[in-house]
């Protein structure tokens, strides 16, 4: 196993001599992206891992909840990455590179509702493609929520498409017929598509970092260049913005309080108040029965919470992203909840 594990480091030790390689996680809101991060910075050994983290909402409750990565972690500004590419994402990269210390490795997390595309063609564009070594892009599949009918996302869709990987994840909560269904799905999408079956993500790193997977001639460079300079433009970027989050209707709500909810009116939202069209909800929750900080995640039909202890003064906060949601409906709910 310790050889194994030094090969491995030997390996990514290699890659940034052709720039610091890259790792893109993507996948469709609740699959597990933030899981499969936290495998890779729990499993890591000594390797120096930046992390960028992007969420759709205004409320980054992702980074609150990955492993300590300490100063090596950069959340992205508010919104969908693809549809924020200007100077936020390459002054970010910029920043990790010319850090005084070494970064071995650069993984980026995007928001569930990204199109995987206008980063691809970021890392390969003439700000980036001698800086950096776009490795592979990882998409995370929910095995028993995905599919065609329930999501009709272009995002969720487009994710697969430009997949080096598909870690097709969940896998514990589903048949083997639906597996079987799901894995022909998306080798229909994409050809010669290499999945990886998974339960909370856990994969052996050296399947999915430093493998080189990304065909980088397959994508069109001249194609790139004028994408990178018409993305520039203020007027365009808008139009990619509202082109992409409308054509799949999605928003994002976010509440916060520092008043603690009533346990039992905050069950009664989820179970019987809550829109239908909530697809994802996430948060740091604070009851007033309970001193423990409670970790809330859902997706589709399920729900959990995890407890810990508190690092901050006791508040809560939350997001829920789901398709033509009403705010102030929302907002007037969770009110109702609290003490």
């Amino acid at each position: 196993m310790e050889t194994i594990a030094t090969s491995f480091k030997e390996t990514i030790l290699e890659l940034p001599k052709r720039g610091m390689p890259v790792t893109i996680i993507t996948g469709f809101l609740g699959s597990g992206k933030t899981t499969l991060l936290n495998q890779i910075l729990q499993n890591k050994q000594d390797l120096k891992i930046a992390v960028l983290v992007n969420e759709f909402g205004d409320i980054n409750i992702d980074s609150q909840l990955l492993i300590s990565v300490e100063q090596d972690m950069l959340e992205l500004s508010n919104g969908c990455i693809c549809c924020t590419i200007n100077d936020g994402l390459v002054d970010a990269v910029y920043r990790i590179l010319e850090r005084e210390d070494r970064i071995d490795y650069l993984v980026i997390e995007t928001t569930g509702v990204a199109d995987p595309l206008p980063i691809i063609l970021t890392f390969l564009g003439p700000k980036l493609r001698d800086l950096t070594n776009l490795d592979s892009i990882l998409t995370v599949v929910d095995a028993e929520a995905f599919s065609p009918e329930h999501f009709q996302s272009e995002a969720a869709l487009k994710q697969i498409t430009y997949g080096d990987i598909t870690i097709l994840n969940k896998t514990d909560l589903v048949g083997r017929e639906k597996l079987q269904e799901l894995e022909n799905y998306i080798r229909e999408v994409k050809t010669g598509a290499k999945i990886l079956n998974t339960t909370y993500c856990q994969v052996p790193l050296p399947l999915i970092l430093g493998v080189g997977l990304t065909q980088k001639d397959k994508y069109n460079l001249e194609h790139e260049e004028d994408t990178h300079k018409r993305e520039h433009d203020h007027k365009h970027h808008h139009g990619h913005h509202s082109r992409h989050l409308e054509n799949d209707g999605f928003v994002s709500v976010s509440f916060q309080s520092d008043r603690p909810f009533d346990v039992h009116k905050f069950e009664e939202f989820l179970t019987e108040k809550m829109p239908q069209d909530v697809f994802r909800a996430k948060g740091i929750l604070w009851f007033s029965d309970s001193e423990s900080r409670h970790i809330f995640q859902l997706s589709g039909p399920r729900y959990n919470l995890h407890t810990d202890d508190w690092s901050t003064p006791p508040k809560n906060q939350l997001v829920l992203i789901g398709r033509n949601l009403e705010k102030s409906e929302i907002h007037s709910l969770l009110n109702e909840c609290l003490i």
